[in-house]
């Protein structure tokens, strides 16, 4: 041990305080120091208190102990921290040492890469750096990020790629690992990570091997970074660590050291905090934006590499889509998953693997664009290329016999149509993709075999090894499978992913011995199916799946001529019998073949000829399609053999079969047909065609012969194709021919004999009258068929009838089942022949009846045909009743028959009515007054017997009474009782009555009946009397009074009988005694003749009824008692109104009445006893109170009741009148309205910002004088602003009060400027004013609102036509006049237009937008600027205008600007207008030698402005030759040049015509120069040239000027033909590009949506109806109640203003939020700024009544200690009830850093529990660990202050309702669903604008196509010949011989043209 530590230095660095500059750092010697010596020696070191706490701990992060001391290094770097998770304050350094030679990393990467296969290796370089990230992120449980950034912007620094990833990150040790050349994962000593040691563990196995274990050798990573550039730099934070690490090797340094001879492999590590970037220097600036993003990142690594080399540069530029499809292709199935990435899935998902995003971004020096591209978004790389073409797999795995395992993939790309799917690579090299065009010109054959290419692209941990590829195995060979698959074996392509038992090469490109064991005999192929492994041979199972991929998916066929889809039920497997499409005809190898066509199979058993009924292809098509193959329907023919269709395979046609060879075999068998029957009657007796034969005629024998058409003699079917023909038989049937049906006599089949043929035997005579049919026909043995492919087989027929013999026997018809007495009924008789056939009747027929008990009789008889029927047939005789029939045998003889007597059976019933039969008998028949009398009656017929019949209604009439009926009509029989018989007894003497009974309704006629009835005198009770006491009787209907509440006793009642006679009361009698005034009877009492007492009632009341009565009131007396009142007793006050208003009378009187006991009014007051009444009550004012005598109700009125001023409510009216007391309630209520005050509104002082409303509504309530609450809903209440200057935006200015009487003013805006107004509140009643009060109130301005757009620019400026506008510097100008910034600045527009000219009412309606400019670095960034924007070309007036959009469809626009745009620098001089080519001649017509004429010049600026107008002097012209040579034209006078003034820039030429006779030659082209000349005329000025032509003749001069002037019009137009189109053609190019844009962008907002599982619509009502649900969804939880803040937030939005710190944060947790909020329940409502400006501008504003605080003047530490019981990471003891900082529990919705900060300083460390017994015992426990502990609130509201102070109210939380407090937040899918509707209303957006691109470019690509853009078209070639014919005769014109034209000449009216643009 003491051998280690000798020499043992170590470094410290001191880490704990951040206000040092930089770290303190110490050498420290510790050899021979334990770790307790250390500490000393480190506290003497660093003057360490003896007291104070540290942590001392490696650069890893590993907190020394005694073990760890041991460990230590020489070396080693250590940082001293106050505790284990402290940030560094500063840059710390370690020192590491490396061992191999620079020269393997720098230039290594050059063997290694450089070797590639004719293919740029950058991309692969590249790759090592991505197996290192996908291996540091293998772990992440959430999105693996790649990120792959190349900066090659200029200004960011030199040339830099950084490959950044968030994977676990690399400690020191793990750094210096990295450093280390061909230290691989294997050979690295185990590094403690989060205080676990950790070495390599081999993944265990998944799917395809993606396991991430690809960072391997520890060379790739080296290598690749000097492959690309000479330097590079690891930035890396592992998880769990605070700190930062960074490590630089470059090339520089590398030879800068061996130069030094200073050790080559020694460095630093620098370990910093997060985002320190102090020491990148000026050329890494690029940087400092990455060093930026590391704060909150747990764990990353970046690997930037810098000094790029140029030619990487100019490949990353050039082949941006190349590199990307390169790596997504290496990395396809890590990014994709195991199945890759299938374009035809809409399926996002990768498997079961998480989500991996490899990002590439490339940025160049602007304008270029940054491009940037996710690999998972390319969609052209070789594997989904290969996955996307293919269309079936054959899946299996490679087991070598050293346990290594491969999963293989072999994938089918069918033959499509007519071409081959098999995709090219597209990174395949050129002279690969040459072979392939080359095999394009061989057979199909020859194509295949010379084109095959490798199938196998391999992979190691699924990752590709490029440069590694397999052509076959053996049983996957060509050579190895059927001829006719040979085309197939070049359609297949595959996968093999092996794991890392298969070596690969160092750089990751080839595998070294993967090919040599996969081929080796011991490596078994098992195919995997479904993930199951199949038992088999690999061979036969791979060529019958590459057999059915041929069958099923090459489209070889081609289907024409769609007709449906069917289902084949001939088929047995039932999932093949749907759907199959039908088509009438294909095309096959050159041959169209269709629906009724000849055809004939081959290699068919038999061979079959026929006709092509349709064509069959399985699967769902529609319309014309390629296949493979597929199946026909063949009509067999000829049909008369066949009569079948069969289906075979379309490859079994004959081909070689013609139609007129296929013709002439079927109509050969066709003759064999069978023609007709020959029929014999071998006994000699045929029977007639027709005849007639009577009943019992035998028929027969018969003999039948079947003939063909040759006459031979049949007995089956000729042999056709088919083998032995079918056997014939012939069918012999007689059919029976009835009225509605035929009936087959007999059918019998004949087969035949070599004896006889077909013979019948002798049928047996036929019997049945009628017509008959007989027929023979003939019929296929087997199927009873007469018919044989479709037609008829040969048949005989013969039709005859059967007629009836003579009369023998008869039989008797239907007679009525039932018969009645008397009625007359017929019996039909049938006469029948020997077979019982109906005969005709004799003449003398006489029949003879016979019934015994009966006596019969008939009429007559009627003989008709075959039929006698006896009539007028009656019986008569007794007979039982109509329910009981009874049978008789009726015998029929007919005399002279063979059988002569027939027996009938007849059931008779009782006839007709004929009498009535009525008893009792008597006479007469006496009956007791007030009875009813019972009499039966019975129908008889004439019989005698009981009858009945329908209606059989029987009447009984009692003489004076109504009658009564009784219904016979079923029984025959009846009972009549009539009403009771009720006379008027006189004296007592009987009276006598007549009955009688008949029967009115019934048809037949019955005579009457007669009876007499006498009444005699009843002796029922009659009469009834009633007394009271022994003198009093009560008469019926008699009223009497009687003492209210009294009553009457002793009442009796007497009953007398119809004669007067007393009856005497009885039990019986007593039962039917009824009284109504009580239900309590003594039956007793009443059975002697004593009524109840009957009680009078205590309230008087009109007459009340009373009555006695007997049964029912058929006898009773009824009398009526008044009551009346007793003596008074009480007295009584009744008010009308009881409700009297303060300072009122109270409206109505009160009345007083004197009661008795019962209430009753006695009526007992007079008019003196109002003297002696009196009144009280509390506050009662009697100066107005009065006493009225009522004479006509004898009571007294009050009046003037009223009360003093007092509390509202009830008060108690006594009144008192000699020993009397009545007593009354009053209620008085408030009084008339009289003022108005506020009971709610908002709090004060109220600060209303500039146009907004205010929160709270200001209620008013109407009170009285006194200030009560008051309502009367006439009253109107307004508000009013003062000053009037406020204007105040109100629902309602006035209003009336409600019920209530109050009135709600809610106030939606306040505008005004910023001061002091007041708010006037006042009502009115009916015109009268009421007063109100005031609010007062503060408008301050609204930061937020723009209220001016302020424009500066140089107002000195010159503005020349076509220069540029000097800066518009556009700044947006709040309410409160402060500059804005939240604007994007592509809502500021410049807007420039033309004024138009004075006088003119229509503006020009052409306006230039222009956006606005970044801004430069000198130049402010709280404006827009609009900087070198051109001015326009032309002078004049401009005006110009700026606008922004502020949102809503708002536009603020600025003040316009108007502009004088004048001429720039003059540059020519030039006309007005170009005049033509003159065209002159040396003629003696002045015409003709004229080269001007009035024609203007000016001297103008570059863009055609006048520019000269201060500007003189002279203009000469001359005569140039531009060929040279002495011969020029002169001017008249002989002279060479002219001279015209020149005045404000302008000179006039009024004619310029050369000399008659002029020099010159003929047909020359010269030019007319016109030079302006003078002391101010620039020598700058090009001078105007006019060239001319110059000719001898002047014919010859006339021809040419006709003929340039219509070639230039010809050119003229040409060219604005040229532009058309070639405006539209860029037109159609620029919307294409725009519709792909737009379907890109659409593409990509899709995939999001995809990515993010949103659910996405294809058109814009779907992507509506999504968005409305998802709104809705919103809405619903932005209704869904929760708990608010309500504290005013008015400053929010505010120039650096955060709000209201209760508005600030959210709490989840209610009883958290309770008690945080009473915690800071002082600082609720203080207002947090970002600056201390802005908090003393609120502080100013609000005069002080307003709380501030601003972050600038906190102090918060930045140290994220843990709770108080962790200490170095490790819990001190098992806290109790849940402790955590309420920090924590706290939601910023915005601005989190800022709130966090200041919620830190507000509520410190505040802790929080469950209870607050946990709460004091967690308290002890830190204390007793010698810890500070901070104050601890609980859920349930109590709270330990930081002394440990609990108990008592004022640490005890009120509840919520008595607290304001913080916000609940919305529920977690409302973001989400935010961010969806987001993305949703982007994708509407996207898809609009792509549907309208894809409208506009359909439009203009009709109009392209339009008849007039051809016409236009046709004219322009028109033109074209038109002027190529006017060139032709320029050319060709005659000129003077011995005279040179000038060549060109033709070209002359270009160069005028080119010389006035």
């Amino acid at each position: 041990m003491e051998g280690q530590r000798k020499g043992r230095c170590v470094t410290v660095y001191d880490c704990r305080y951040e206000n040092k500059a930089r770290p303190r750092r110490e050498v420290l010697e510790t050899s021979g120091l334990n770790f307790n010596a250390f500490l000393l020696l480190l506290q003497r070191k660093f003057s360490i208190h003896s007291h104070e706490t540290f942590v001392l701990a490696t650069t890893d992060r590993i907190v020394l102990d005694f073990d760890k001391f041991e460990e230590l290094q020489d070396g080693s770097t250590l940082h001293l921290l106050q505790q284990e998770g402290q940030a560094l304050t500063g840059a710390t350094e370690e020192h590491i040492n490396f061992t191999p030679h620079y020269d393997t990393l720098i230039k290594g990467g050059l063997h290694e890469y450089y070797a590639s296969e004719s293919q740029n290796p950058l991309a692969y370089a590249l790759a090592e750096l991505i197996d290192n990230s996908l291996s540091a992120t293998a772990r992440n449980p959430g999105v693996r990020t790649v990120e792959i950034r190349m900066v090659f912007d200029g200004t960011q620094g030199k040339p830099t790629v950084i490959v950044l990833d968030n994977g676990c990150g690399m400690t020191s040790k793990q750094l210096k690992n990295w450093a280390v050349y061909r230290l691989s994962k294997f050979s690295r000593e185990g590094v403690t990570v989060g205080g676990k040691l950790e070495g390599y563990t081999r993944p265990e196995a998944v799917p395809r091997s993606l396991n991430s274990d690809i960072s391997y050798f520890g060379v790739g990573g080296k290598q690749a970074v000097f492959f690309i550039g000479n330097s590079a730099r690891m930035i890396t934070k592992p998880a769990g660590s605070p700190d930062v690490h960074e490590l630089v090797l470059s090339k520089e340094e590398f030879e800068s050291r061996e130069r030094d001879k200073r050790d080559i492999y020694s460095t630093v590590i620098k370990n910093r905090k997060p985002g320190d970037s102090s020491h990148v220097k000026e050329d890494e600036r690029c940087l400092r934006a990455l060093i930026a993003e590391e704060s909150g990142k747990e764990s990353f690594t970046a690997v930037v590499i810098g000094g790029v080399l140029q030619h990487h540069i100019a490949f990353l530029k050039r082949d941006f889509r190349v590199l990307t499809r390169q790596l997504a292709n290496l990395y396809h199935y890590y990014i994709h998953g195991v199945h890759g990435k299938d374009p035809k899935s809409c399926s996002a998902t990768a498997d079961h693997l998480p989500k991996i995003d490899i990002q590439i971004t490339l940025r160049e020096k602007p304008p270029k664009c940054p491009r940037a591209l996710n690999l998972r978004e390319v969609d052209d790389d070789r594997q989904t290329l290969f996955l996307g073409a293919a269309v079936d797999a054959f899946e299996f795995n490679c087991a070598t016999e050293d346990g290594g395992t491969v999963e293989g993939v072999i994938r089918y790309h069918p033959f499509l149509y007519d071409r081959e799917t098999y995709p090219q690579d597209p990174d395949a090299p050129p002279d690969f993709h040459e072979d392939d065009n080359d095999c394009d010109k061989e057979s199909a054959a020859g194509q295949q075999a010379g084109a095959r290419k490798p199938i196998f692209d391999c992979f190691w941990n699924g990752r590709l090894i490029p440069y590694t590829k397999l052509h076959e195995f053996d049983w996957c060979a060509a050579n190895k499978g059927p001829k006719e698959l040979a085309e197939c074996y070049g359609r297949i392509s595959g996968a093999l992913f092996s794991d890392d038992r298969f070596n690969v090469s160092t750089n990751k490109l080839t595998f070294m011995n993967l090919e040599l064991k996969l081929k080796q005999k011991s490596t078994i192929f098992t195919r995997v199916v479904n993930s199951q492994k199949q038992r088999g041979k690999i061979l036969k199972e791979f060529t019958e799946w590459l057999k059915n991929c041929h069958e099923k998916f090459d489209k070889q066929v081609k289907f024409m001529g769609f007709k449906g889809t069917i289902t084949r039920t001939d088929l047995t497997t039932k999932r093949m019998q749907h759907p199959w499409a039908t088509f009438s005809s294909i095309e096959w190898d050159g041959q169209e073949y269709a629906t009724g066509q000849l055809v004939k199979s081959r290699k068919t058993v038999p061979i079959v000829y026929g006709r092509v009924g349709r064509f069959l292809l399985h699967g769902e098509h529609k319309g014309n399609v390629f296949a493979t193959g597929g199946e026909v329907e063949v009509v067999l023919e000829p049909k008369e053999f066949y009569e079948a269709v069969k289906i075979i395979a379309i490859s079994r046609i004959d081909k070689t079969a013609t139609e007129e060879a296929i013709q002439s075999n079927i109509e050969n068998d066709s003759a064999k047909f069978p023609e007709l029957l020959q029929v014999s009657w071998p006994k000699g007796n045929p029977w007639p065609q027709n005849g007639r034969r009577p009943a019992g005629t035998d028929f027969g024998p018969l003999q039948v012969k079947i003939l063909n058409k040759m006459g031979e003699a049949l007995s089956q079917m000729p042999a056709v194709g088919l083998g032995k023909g079918k056997k014939m038989a012939v069918e012999y049937k007689i059919v029976h021919h009835v009225s509605k049906e035929d009936k087959t006599i007999l059918c019998q089949v004949a087969q035949h004999s070599p004896n006889w043929g077909f013979a019948f035997k002798k049928m047996d005579g036929l019997t049945n009258l009628g017509k008959y049919t007989f027929s023979l026909n003939t019929k296929i043995n087997e199927t009873n068929a007469c018919v044989f492919g479709g037609r008829k087989l040969p048949s005989f027929e013969l039709m005859f009838t059967i007629v009836a013999g003579e009369a023998q026997s008869f039989a008797v018809g239907a007679v009525s089942a039932t018969l009645n007495v008397g009625v007359p009924f017929s019996i039909p008789l049938f006469i029948k022949d020997a077979h019982d056939n109906a005969a005709l009747t004799p003449a003398d027929l006489r029949p003879v009846l016979k019934c015994s008990g009966l006596e019969l009789s008939y009429e007559t008889v009627n003989n008709v045909g075959t039929t006698s029927t006896i009539r007028g047939v009656k019986a008569k005789g007794k007979v039982q009743n109509y329910q009981q029939s009874k049978t008789y045998e009726l015998k029929v003889t007919l005399p002279g028959l063979k059988t002569d007597t027939q027996t009938v059976q007849i059931c008779l019933l009782p006839g007709n009515p004929h009498s009535l039969h009525v008893t009792p008998e008597d006479e007469p028949i006496t009956l007791e007054n007030g009875n009813a009398v019972t009499f039966s009656a019975q129908v008889h017929d004439e019989a005698g017997n009981v009858t009945a019949h329908a209606k059989q209604i029987v009447c009984c009439q009692v003489t004076g009474f109504p009658p009564v009926t009784a219904d016979c009509s079923t029984s025959g029989a009846g009972q009549l009782v009539t009403k009771p018989i009720n006379l008027q007894i006189i004296n007592g003497e009987p009276q006598n009555l007549t009955v009688q009974f008949e029967m009115p309704k019934c048809k037949w006629k019955v005579p009457l009946v007669l009876r007499k009835l006498k009444v005699v005198p009843s002796t029922k009770v009659s009469h009834m009397e009633l007394c009271a006491g022994d003198n009093l009787v009560l008469k019926n209907h008699e009223k009497i009074e009687w003492l209210a509440g009294g009553s009457l006793e002793n009442l009796f009642y007497k009953l007398f009988d119809e004669a007067g006679r007393p009856v005497p009361p009885t039990a019986q009698i007593a039962r039917g005694i009824k009284v109504n005034w009580t239900r309590d009877v003594n039956d007793e009492d009443l059975a002697r003749g004593k009524l109840p007492v009957l009680t009078v009632p205590t309230q008087v009341q009109p007459a009340l009824f009373y009555q006695v009565s007997y049964k029912d009131q058929s006898v009773s007396v009824s009398f009526n008692i008044v009551p009346r009142p007793d003596e008074p007793t009480q007295l009584k006050a009744t008010l009308l109104q009881n409700t009297v208003k303060l300072g009122e009378i109270l409206p109505g009187n009160i009345r007083l009445e004197l009661l008795d006991q019962y209430d009753n009014t006695t009526k007992t007051f007079n008019s003196t006893c109002k003297n002696h009444i009196t009144v009280e009550a509390d506050g009662l004012d009697k100066s107005a109170i009065a006493f009225v005598w009522q004479e006509s109700s004898s009571s007294v009125v009050v009046t003037g009741v009223q009360f003093r001023p007092g509390p509202l409510g009830p008060r108690e009216l006594c009144f008192a009148y000699r020993g009397f007391e009545g007593r009354v309630l009053v209620k008085v209520t408030a009084g008339v309205p009289a003022q108005l005050k506020l009971v709610s509104g908002p709090e004060t002082p109220l600060q209303v910002l500039n146009d907004h409303g205010i929160p709270t509504p200001f209620v008013v309530q109407l009170c009285d004088e006194w200030g009560n609450p008051t309502a009367d809903q006439r009253v109107v209440v307004r508000v009013n602003s003062s000053p009037p200057t406020l204007k105040v935006t109100t629902a309602v200015i006035s209003k009336p009060v409600n019920a209530e009487g109050r009135a709600s003013f809610p106030v939606s805006a306040v505008s005004g400027t910023k001061g002091c107004y007041e708010l006037v509140f006042d009502g009115s009643l009916n015109q009268k004013p009421i007063p109100g009060f005031t609010v007062n109130l503060t408008v301050i301005p609204d930061p937020n609102k723009p209220v001016s757009l302020s424009v500066e620019y140089n107002t000195a400026a010159v503005f020349p036509a076509g220069g540029r506008f000097p800066v518009f510097s556009v700044t947006v100008v709040s309410d409160e006049g402060c500059p804005m910034t939240t604007f994007n600045p592509a809502a500021a527009s410049m807007l420039l237009w033309k004024e138009a000219p004075p006088g003119n009412p229509h503006p020009c309606a052409e306006v230039t937008e222009l956006r606005c400019s970044k801004p430069t670095r000198n130049e402010k960034n709280d404006r827009f600027h609009f900087r070198d924007k051109e001015i326009p070309e032309q002078v004049g007036k401009y005006a110009i205008k700026f606008s922004l959009q502020i949102g809503d469809g708002k536009l603020l626009s600025s003040n316009q600007i108007s502009i004088d745009v004048v001429a720039n620098q003059p540059v020519r001089l030039a006309p007005d207008s170009p005049p033509p080519t003159p065209f002159v001649s040396d003629s003696n017509v002045i015409a003709h030698r004229t080269l001007v004429e009035n024609m203007t010049l000016r001297i103008m600026d570059a863009h055609g402005n006048p520019a000269g107008r201060d500007l003189g002097g002279t203009v000469v012209v001359s005569i140039e030759n531009p060929g040279g040579g002495e011969s020029v034209p002169l001017f008249e006078g002989q002279r060479n040049s002219l001279t015209t003034s020149l005045v404000e820039g302008k000179a006039h030429f009024t004619r310029l015509v050369i000399m008659q006779n002029s020099p010159g030659e003929n047909g020359k082209d010269y030019v007319l120069l016109f030079r302006p000349e003078g002391s101010a005329v620039p020598t700058t000025l090009d001078p105007f040239q006019l060239p001319f032509r110059f000719n001898k003749d002047a014919e010859n001069q006339r021809t040419m000027f006709e003929l340039t002037k219509k070639k230039n019009m010809l050119t003229s137009r040409i060219r604005a033909y040229k532009e058309t189109f070639n405006t539209s053609k860029e037109l159609l190019s620029l919307m294409t590009t725009k519709h792909l844009d737009e379907s890109q962008i659409e593409t990509v907002i899709r995939n999001e949506l995809i990515n993010r599982n949103v659910e996405i619509g294809d058109t814009i009502p779907e992507i509506d109806r999504i968005l409305n649900a998802k709104r809705s969804e919103v809405d619903q939880i932005l209704r869904t109640p929760r708990r608010v803040c309500s504290i005013p937030d008015q400053f929010r939005g505010q120039q650096d203003v955060l709000g209201a710190v209760g508005h600030l944060a959210f709490v989840q947790d209610d009883d958290a939020a309770r008690v945080i909020s009473w915690q800071l329940r002082g600082d609720m409502d203080c207002v947090l700024t970002k600056t201390l400006a802005s908090a003393q501008r609120i502080y100013s504003d609000t005069r002080g009544q307003q709380q501030v605080m601003s972050l600038e003047t906190m102090f918060v530490r930045e140290d994220n200690r843990p709770l108080p019981h962790i200490r170095n990471g490790r819990s001190l003891f098992d806290p109790p009830g849940n402790p955590v900082y309420a920090l924590d529990l706290l939601l910023f919705p915005s601005d989190p850093q800022s709130c966090r900060i200041a919620f830190k300083s507000i509520l410190g460390n505040t802790i929080l529990m469950d209870d607050l017994n946990s709460a004091n015992s967690y308290r002890k426990a830190v204390v007793q660990h010698k810890m500070p502990c901070p104050t601890i609130l609980t859920r349930q509201g109590d709270r330990i202050s930081g002394n440990g102070k609990f108990g008592g109210a004022q640490n005890r939380a009120p509840p919520m309702h008595a607290l304001k407090v913080f916000g609940a937040p919305l529920h977690p899918r409302h973001a989400a669903l935010k961010e969806h509707i987001d993305l949703l209303s982007r994708h509407r957006a996207a898809l609009e604008k792509r549907e309208k691109a894809a409208e506009d470019r359909e439009v203009h690509l009709k109009s392209m196509k339009s008849p007039d853009m051809l016409q236009k078209r046709k004219k322009m070639e028109d033109m074209k010949t038109q002027l190529e014919e006017t060139e032709r005769l320029l050319l060709s014109t005659p000129v003077r011989p011995g005279k040179r034209r000038l060549e060109g000449a033709h070209e002359l009216s270009a160069t005028v043209g080119k010389r006035f643009k």
